[in-house]
């Protein structure tokens, strides 16, 4: 699943594309592209249709583009394989196209791809007073590393404060949002700490020290388009990341460890994954 690197590189194609842009036709040629949508597809299109798109924006993973309404946002989530593609008209349909958005200028339409159908597209009420208009749904995921308004001090303190371990603190949305599988094996490798470490047992330093290589990880990622491991990932423009070619520890089963050549291992953790060096990030003690 995209995580918040991969995210942001489709919000700023989007705010290259669609800011200021106004709606003349919304196609849903799959309803459950839109099933988040209290009445369906005709809810959906009605809403958008006629609207003029505010810059995008983005929280963790979610991503929403206000209207100028000022009290509605298109809320989208790319789920597991969904691509917003920025397409000029005459570009043939795309196999798993679910949603298409044209505009009144007649150029590049936006389209929804989605082959799996996890992802969606939805047109909901936005948080009064706010000015970025977030959508109301996202209320309870916390703020991301790289926004600037996050809260390094509160999270090193909540961190310690969980009765849980380590990663699976990093993929609570609720605490920190943005950080999937991927970016939480890589930061914990940078970090030296193995995944299920206590979070009681980290120091404020080594929390912030976790946060940091975290935000540097991504960061990283961000530089280069994020990590696309299949074509089911790419910008707006239809063109994929190259993280994957600089990843530490995620992917690497039995390859060495790039600080002490240690075979990285891979255990199954949460129906997913989880990559370590067996000597850099110790098995924690038992409580």
């Amino acid at each position: 699943m995209p995580e918040l690197p991969e995210v942001e590189v489709v919000r700023r194609g989007l705010a290259r594309w669609i800011t200021g842009r106004t709606v003349a036709e919304v196609q849903v040629l799959h309803p459950r592209a839109v099933r988040r949508q209290p009445a369906g597809a005709g809810e959906f299109a009605a809403l958008l249709t006629g609207a003029t798109f505010g810059s995008a924006q983005r929280r963790g993973k979610y991503l929403w583009v206000p209207l100028d309404d000022g009290e509605t946002s298109m809320l989208g989530h790319l789920g597991m394989s969904g691509q917003l593609l920025v397409q000029d008209p005459a570009t043939p349909d795309e196999t798993h196209l679910r949603v298409r958005l044209r505009f009144t200028d007649g150029g590049r339409e936006l389209r929804f791809v989605d082959q799996r159908t996890f992802g969606g597209l939805a047109a909901e009420q936005a948080e009064a007073g706010d000015p970025e208009a977030t959508p109301v749904s996202l209320a309870h995921i916390a703020r991301d590393p790289l926004d600037p308004r996050f809260d390094d001090a509160a999270f090193a303190a909540a961190l310690r404060a969980r009765r849980t371990t380590v990663k699976r603190a990093l993929l609570d949305q609720t605490l920190i949002s943005g950080v999937g599988n991927i970016y939480a094996d890589e930061a914990l490798w940078r970090s030296k700490l193995h995944y299920d470490r206590p979070t009681e047992s980290l120091t404020r330093p080594l929390a912030a020290t976790l946060l940091a290589n975290a935000r540097e990880v991504m960061n990283a990622a961000l530089a280069v388009g994020g990590t696309s491991f299949d074509s089911l990932y790419v910008n707006v423009n239809g063109e994929s990341g190259y993280f994957s070619r600089s990843l530490d520890a995620y992917g690497r089963e039995g390859e060495p460890c790039y600080r002490c050549a240690t075979p990285i291992r891979r255990a199954a953790w949460m129906n997913r994954s989880s990559y370590y060096c067996p000597r850099c990030q110790r098995v924690p003690r038992p409580r």
